[in-house]
């Protein structure tokens, strides 16, 4: 058996626990908020990321983190691994797939570099499920062959709480977040082969919340859907009732609130909630 490194970033939304137990070597994206700049889950928790965008959250941004990082995780890696897997957030949103592709590259040491094409919940599901295939005795090649499978697997919706803060992080058209405020609409998002797209525009709230809800039920009754991640941008109260309500519906369904990873929610705003799963 080759000794395997498992590499992401700070947006594949596991907890530390999970993290320190299994030796994942997490690479942490950087918030900047109100002009000071903090390495996600390292300079600040998720919770704390959100508490300050309550207050300055105008003009929030993320990045990766620094090429330097990649180079010098892969030369210590080296030393220790035969061999690496990285699943890294959606290639369409974020550079750390290339960069970690090419600092692994730079310094010798054979890493599958995979691009979930989503990331938070989804991409943590992802890496769980490899960590399984190699308690289980799996080959590295047949972990990678059936992890590369898992991106077109995965679904997630969100539904944003600031218009203003997705027009000026340029995820959405500037039209369309005009349109919607305008007419007090409710933009539900979604991730389609790696990009965030409008999945649909809808009057009120009440009516955005059931629309979620029915992509549940649907997914639910199609056999898809064993595990959900409900996710939330500082709205853990809200989260919490959305679980007490699924659970109600869907007793064998196993539900997990965590925070929403702050590259998402810095630019959909405090108070975001999203769903997401991996289809079986």
């Amino acid at each position: 058996m080759k000794k395997i490194a498992w590499i992401t970033d700070s947006t594949c939304g596991l907890s530390q626990e999970y993290i320190d137990k299994h030796k994942i070597h997490v690479l942490p994206m950087i918030v900047n908020i109100n002009n000071i700049s903090y390495r996600e889950d390292i300079d600040i928790t998720k919770d704390e990321v959100y508490t300050l965008l309550k207050k300055h959250g105008e003009g929030a941004k993320t990045s990766q983190p620094p090429y330097g990082e990649f180079v010098q995780l892969y030369e210590e890696l080296k030393e220790n691994y035969d061999i690496g897997i990285a699943i890294h957030a959606s290639s369409q949103l974020t550079g750390t797939y290339q960069s970690s592709i090419s600092a692994s590259e730079m310094q010798g040491f054979k890493v599958e570099v995979i691009d979930s094409k989503i990331g938070s919940y989804a991409l943590g599901k992802m890496i769980e499920k490899g960590l399984e295939m190699e308690s289980d005795g799996k080959s590295f090649e047949d972990i990678v062959a059936k992890l590369k499978q898992y991106p077109d697997q995965t679904e997630m919706y969100l539904l944003p709480q600031s218009l203003e803060q997705l027009k000026r992080s340029g995820r959405v058209s500037t039209t369309q977040t005009v349109f919607a405020n305008l007419l007090n609409i409710n933009l539900i998002l979604k991730f389609e082969n790696g990009k965030v797209i409008v999945d649909d525009k809808i009057r009120s709230k009440k009516k955005a919340i059931r629309h979620l809800f029915q992509k549940i039920e649907d997914a639910y009754k199609n056999g898809d859907l064993k595990e959900l991640g409900v996710m939330h941008a500082g709205a853990l109260e809200q989260a919490q009732q959305w679980q007490r309500d699924l659970k109600e519906l869907y007793q064998n369904l196993k539900i997990k609130v965590e925070p929403l990873v702050p590259v998402a929610g810095v630019h959909t705003g405090y108070g975001t909630m999203a769903i997401s799963w991996l289809k079986e």
